[in-house]
């Protein structure tokens, strides 16, 4: 399939569920793809840097990590490169990136909590233990209103990844379009 009929995919969920991997992944498997890790954007500010739960300047730069994350699909998108987008959304940051990218597909991966804590002990760590627990919590108390949502407690990452690109080529395939949802500030 042509990448440049593939609407802009967002893989949602809590960290060490399978993101970045399932991104890797799919781009192999595809001519030209980008995967934008919004983490790696947000990490572009190094001085005042504050994460999304460090108050009012960590929400106004989680919306900033959207929104730049977007304006980097759209000129991928407009170059004819299929793009993945990595990121632990809420609902109002889901919100934006439908609001922003017209069209795009969001899917929620989500596992078990000790299948997430053994994957992340086999990669580096970079949140603490309290961080972790606290985004998962967020995750499943107030899910993001994904079009999917997959379990991948129990498949392997190839099996994952054949999960998802089903799943984005077939919305691809029929032609699908997001319902456009009104912007919630975070």
């Amino acid at each position: 399939m042509n990448s440049t009929v593939l609407p802009v995919l967002v893989l949602a969920g809590g960290p060490a569920v399978g993101k970045s991997a399932t991104a890797s992944g799919l781009a192999a498997s595809l001519p030209r793809c980008a995967v934008i890790e919004v983490d790696d954007v947000r990490q572009l500010v190094r001085s005042g840097a504050a994460a999304p739960w460090e108050g009012e300047e960590g929400l106004r730069q989680q919306v900033l990590g959207v929104r730049n994350a977007c304006a980097l699909a759209r000129e991928f998108t407009a170059a004819g490169v299929a793009v993945v987008v990595t990121d632990v959304v809420t609902p109002s940051t889901l919100a934006l990136y439908r609001e922003l990218l017209p069209g795009v597909v969001a899917m929620h991966l989500v596992a078990a909590p000790e299948e997430v804590r053994r994957r992340a002990g086999t990669r580096p760590v970079y949140l603490t233990d309290a961080q972790f627990a606290m985004l998962h919590a967020q995750d499943e108390e107030n899910p993001p209103p994904a079009d999917a949502q997959l379990d991948v407690t129990d498949v392997s990452l190839e099996v994952q990844v054949r999960m998802v690109r089903q799943a984005w080529l077939a919305a691809a395939a029929h032609g699908w379009t997001a319902p456009r949802h009104d912007h919630q500030n975070p």
